[in-house]
């Protein structure tokens, strides 16, 4: 078993259990130290298809998860005698969205994916399951607003986009 092996499965161990999961680990060498990189995730506690917005880990989730993982790597050797500096952080809108799992706890959001031999789709994801999802996408000139479905399998890459101003679900009967 290698030395990251043991610090990935050290790691999701301590946090087994916290509400938080451990998306990757990176060790690098920075001169004398080395510095451990954890990004860690929201636990999905649903199960088939989502449908509704999950919250983002919180500063103080991310503190408590700090807390757990550095008293894991401290009461163990897995990292030797060599001084680390500990990362901890949450995926940032920059992680392509690969797995299931990244798009569910993506509902709600705008996204652009390339599906497999065809142009790319911008449309929000309004649903999420274990083998496919469905985006919002919206009217463009000819081509009226749309719900498509795509199998995670048929999508090449997919992105989460920022928005400085995000709508959030108007009331439904609003009159003018």
């Amino acid at each position: 078993m290698t030395r990251d092996t043991e610090v990935q499965q050290l790691i999701a161990g301590a946090l087994d259990g916290s509400g938080v999961v451990l998306e990757d680990v990176v060790v690098t060498p920075a001169g004398r130290r080395r510095v451990v990189k954890v990004v860690v995730d929201r636990a999905l506690d649903a199960t088939g298809d989502v449908t509704q917005t999950l919250p983002s880990l919180s500063l103080d989730e991310i503190a408590a998860a700090t807390r757990t993982v550095s008293d894991a790597l401290d009461e163990s050797d897995v990292l030797g005698e060599q001084p680390y500096t500990l990362e901890v952080t949450s995926p940032g809108v920059s992680r392509p969205l690969t797995n299931a799992s990244h798009f569910r706890r993506n509902v709600g959001r705008l996204v652009v994916l390339a599906p497999q031999g065809a142009e790319p789709v911008t449309g929000r994801v309004v649903r999420a399951g274990t083998d496919d999802l469905t985006l919002e996408v919206p009217a463009k000139k000819k081509d009226p607003a749309r719900n498509e479905t795509f199998a995670y399998a048929a999508i090449e890459r997919a992105d989460v986009q920022v928005e400085f101003s995000r709508p959030d679900h108007a009331p439904q009967d609003q009159e003018s």
